[in-house]
């Protein structure tokens, strides 16, 4: 028969186990919460961390203002910059775009977008332009989703990675 000392030295090795597991348990715990929250992207809470809205404003108030013509149009490898020599865009706020030489105007329109698509980084500008003109027209070339590589009050530089072929087109428009 065991003795009321075996019974507490047996009460007591339990109660040691049970703060060990507990111990055990506690840790591992936080480490579990440590990893969950480690892994966890600051987009993944349903709020679009990505919100480019400020800069999209700042980009519309800039190209909203004069006249812009093209610096450079790299169409997969070509120069085809000389296709718009003459041509001077506006973008108007409603999202007319014209492009004019004095003898031909061009009427289209443009809008700037947070791209969410999956053709490109999610986080990008998108610079979307579209005349409505033949596909054999220079200025169907600038028909597209342009992704905003940088810009400022006097330049606006832009690119555009093809899904067909995978050819890159740039096109830099600077301010007059």
């Amino acid at each position: 028969m065991p003795t009321v000392l075996d019974m507490s030295t047996t009460a007591i090795n339990l109660k040691q186990e049970i703060m060990k597991n507990n111990l055990l348990y506690a840790i591992i715990i936080m480490v579990s919460i440590s990893l969950m929250s480690s892994t966890c992207s600051s987009d993944d809470d349903g709020n679009n961390s990505n919100n480019n809205s400020q800069e999209i404003a700042q980009i519309e108030s800039q190209v909203e203002l004069g006249t812009w013509i093209v610096l450079s149009f790299i169409d997969s490898g070509q120069d085809e910059t000389n296709d718009f020599n003459g041509y001077g865009f506006t973008f108007a706020s409603d999202g007319t775009l014209t492009a004019t030489n004095g003898t031909t105007t061009y009427t289209g329109t443009w809008s700037i977008t947070d791209s969410n698509s999956n053709d490109d980084s999610s986080d990008d500008i998108d610079f979307n332009i579209f005349f409505p003109v033949p596909d054999n027209n220079d200025f169907e070339d600038l028909n597209d989703d342009w992704d905003v590589v940088s810009h400022s009050a006097t330049t606006i530089s832009l690119i555009d990675i093809s899904g067909g072929n995978g050819g890159t087109d740039t096109l830099v428009f600077t301010k007059l």
